[in-house]
């Protein structure tokens, strides 16, 4: 950025606000809020503005731009322009490639990042949904770098989340997420898993013997639930469909009080169902 020895604030808004070409500068919705509840303009950064202006001409064209189109399009004097392109070059905002300027890998990475947030906007809304079809509550796990990651819950006053107690990532032998999460493992797999996290006495009916776990992860088939029944906490039934799409070991669970105990798999079967038909959703 330029220089200046002190913060440069942008003119105010209205017949006066050009910038220094004499263009009007683009609508800015956000700055005419602050305008309106506080009375003032907002103060702003000068050379952040222009920084901005370039870094939107760039992406207006899509075989790069020189420095001299670019200042054209901004409306920037050919000197700051220079000044701003190295500095956002610098940052990996922009890159070089004969003597044309493109989006760099640091404006890629903010893409991956709205992208990511726009699937988890997404998958929230489905696991609502599946929450409010199933009366029960639903959590999203993926296994990762070795280790169990609850994803996302949804929940309602009538449906609330299963209390973690005890570290799901440390007893995934004892529920229905973890169960499902190894199952999809390989042998290799769930053997270093239980041996980074041997099975703990979480409740009178949960299973420590590895042996029997192994046997009975084994015994998993592929597209079926898996059905847990007070393993990890007393007084909570739970179940979990395999998300399988790729590489991806991810899983859709739900949870019941046990007083609904009886209903669980008719849920697990419609939560396969459901999750089935989502299923691409899911991944990303």
């Amino acid at each position: 950025m330029e220089r200046t020895g002190r913060a440069e604030a942008a003119e105010p808004e209205g017949g006066a606000a050009r910038n220094i070409r004499g263009v009007r500068p683009p609508d800015r919705p956000a700055a005419r809020a602050v305008t309106r509840r506080t009375g003032r303009p907002p103060t702003l950064i000068a050379s952040v503005q222009r920084a901005l202006r370039l870094l939107e001409a760039v992406g207006e064209q899509q075989r790069g731009a020189t420095a001299k189109q670019l200042a054209r399009t901004a409306g920037l004097p050919l000197g700051t322009t220079y000044h701003l392109l190295r500095t956002l070059a610098h940052e990996g905002y922009l890159r070089r490639l004969d003597g044309k300027f493109y989006f760099g890998a640091a404006v890629d990475a903010i893409g991956r990042a709205e992208d990511r947030h726009a699937w988890q906007d997404g998958l929230r809304q489905r696991m609502a949904l599946l929450g409010e079809e199933l009366g029960a509550a639903v959590y999203y796990a993926v296994y990762q770098d070795g280790e169990v990651r609850v994803v996302d819950v949804a929940t309602g006053p009538a449906r609330p989340a299963v209390a973690e107690w005890a570290d799901f990532r440390a007893t995934a032998h004892a529920h229905a997420i973890g169960l499902c999460l190894l199952s999809q493992l390989g042998e290799e797999g769930r053997r270093d898993h239980l041996a980074r996290h041997p099975p703990q006495d979480l409740t009178p009916a949960t299973l420590t013997d590895r042996a029997a776990l192994l046997r009975r992860l084994a015994a998993v088939e592929p597209t079926r639930p898996v059905l847990e029944r007070q393993e990890y906490q007393l007084g909570t039934v739970c179940a979990a469909v395999p998300i399988t799409v790729g590489a991806a070991v991810a899983t859709m669970a739900l949870s019941l009080p046990v007083a609904e105990a009886a209903r669980l798999p008719a849920a697990a079967e419609r939560l396969r169902g459901l999750v089935g038909a989502m299923t691409p959703s899911f991944v990303r």
